[in-house]
């Protein structure tokens, strides 16, 4: 047997923005209404491959660079002198751009990473190993063999022995998740086309690969006995019922170890399936509904219908099963009729609770590009300087400053309604954690739009009076 001399490997997510919502940081690096975090498993997956590793996430840590910056010199991987090498959506869809940002990168890989980074980590020259750009002797950007999409899910090993090894699971807090909570991965990809979406666009694909069924209970009854604390597993699998018989064979194999889950969820789930769901420890379905426009849904081919959308929300609810409902404003087709459609669509079918979103052209998107060709870009940044989303798609008819206030409002007509109000009240009477909890999010939540109302102020023109 030949052993292989690994380098020590650091694998980092570097300090952002004070108030960082690492819950956003699944998509972009932003400030949002309420601090939450997911957990780093792109992260996490290649450093379970790379024997001796470390992840060290530093945004829910609260760690600077400088407390970042003495672990760093440790590892062979995050030492200057050696190589250094970036990972993750946005780079992998910019990669010769990325190096070309700063000399002292030495690669960025693209689509799936891990194995690639595992390669690295082994001492592979960089130019005999597929899936990356790198710099070569010279300084001159060189590109590798595309690799081929991993089609062996089982061969990846389990994230949840890295958590445990590196990560303090009390510091993610998602909102509408019980906590503490653990999220991972059962599978790849997404058979939906949504023009918007990032990772089946960029690292993910379009075909939804998988997990076995077994690997996926396993782990999850392993994760039980790192985590007897969690109260709640998340499979953040970009559509985790695009398989409904898999899904359910998990839910029956979740079901027999007696643990709370949730899921994404398309709102086409039907009724049967739902209730093996729930009979096996569902929970709540986090769900994008996008908009109240079909034209719209139609123009971003989300694949949904408005009617079948309001059938499944009525069918969850009646069977018990809270959902999380995202929104998204600045889709193309929008106006202000649209707008408002979309707010009373989402009081009607009044999900638990709601995300707002705007419309974010991720460069690899059909909708960046599209977006580019048509001149809607007003600019590149998905975030402003102080953290925030920016709103950075606008048409003729419909200003991005406009799409940009209507996010508050939606917000607004939503959550202070005496109807919701007086639910999330009861909830909170029932659970003395959930009420610690809401008031604080709610305090933030008031805080981040005083914040915004005053941040809109300051950058509008003024007009002298005559």
């Amino acid at each position: 047997m030949v052993r292989v001399s690994v380098l020590r490997t650091l694998f980092l997510h570097p300090p952002s923005f004070q108030g960082f919502d690492g819950g956003a940081g699944s998509r972009y690096q932003a400030r949002r209404e309420i601090r939450s975090f997911w957990y780093p498993t792109w992260l996490a997956q290649p450093a379970a491959l790379v024997p001796g590793s470390r992840l060290v996430d530093a945004p829910p840590a609260d760690l600077t660079l400088a407390d970042v910056l003495p672990l760093a010199r440790e590892y062979e991987l995050a030492n200057p002198a050696l190589r250094i090498g970036l990972i993750g959506a946005h780079v992998a869809v910019q990669r010769e751009a990325a190096l070309a940002a700063s000399p002292a990168l030495d690669f960025v890989c693209g689509n799936e990473f891990d194995f690639t980074i595992r390669e690295i980590a082994e001492g592979r020259p960089l130019a005999q190993v597929a899936g990356l750009s790198y710099r070569d002797g010279t300084g001159e950007l060189r590109r590798t063999l595309e690799r081929a999409p991993l089609e062996d899910m089982d061969a990846l090993p389990w994230v949840v022995d890295v958590y445990a090894r590196d990560l303090d699971v009390s510091r993610y807090v998602i909102g509408y998740l019980l906590h503490p909570y653990v999220s991972l991965y059962t599978g790849r990809g997404c058979r939906s086309k949504c023009t918007f979406c990032l990772w089946p666009q960029t690292v993910g694909g379009q075909r939804y690969r998988t997990r076995s069924v077994d690997n996926v209970v396993a782990e999850i009854a392993h994760a039980t006995r790192l985590f007897p604390r969690v109260r709640e597993y998340f499979f953040d699998d970009d559509t985790f019922t695009d398989d409904l018989p898999r899904a359910e064979a998990i839910a029956r194999g979740l079901g027999r170890l007696g643990v709370t889950w949730s899921c994404n969820a398309k709102p086409d789930v039907p009724r049967a399936s739902l209730e093996v769901l729930r009979d096996n420890g569902l929970r709540l379905l986090l769900v994008g509904y996008e908009s109240g426009s079909q034209a719209i849904l139609n123009n971003v081919r989300k694949g949904t219908r408005l009617d079948r959308a309001r059938e499944f929300t009525r069918q969850a609810r009646a069977l018990g099963i809270k959902i999380h409902g995202t929104f998204i404003l600045g889709l193309p087709g929008e106006t202000r009729e649209t707008i408002e459609a979309t707010i009373r669509f989402a009081q009607e079918i009044d999900p638990h609770t709601l995300q707002v979103s705007l419309a974010a052209p991720y460069p690899g998107t059909a909708l960046h590009r599209e977006a580019l060709e048509r001149g809607w870009l007003e600019s590149e940044g998905l975030v402003d300087g102080r953290g925030r989303q920016a709103s950075v798609i606008g048409y003729p008819h419909l200003p991005r400053t406009e799409i940009f206030r209507a996010l508050e409002t939606f917000y607004r007509r939503f959550y202070f309604r005496p109807r919701k109000l007086v639910a999330l009240g009861g909830e909170m009477l029932r659970d003395r954690a959930v009420m610690k909890r809401r008031l604080g999010e709610g305090l933030d939540f008031v805080r981040f739009l005083a914040r915004r109302r005053q941040e809109a102020a300051s950058s509008s023109p003024t007009v002298a009076n005559p």
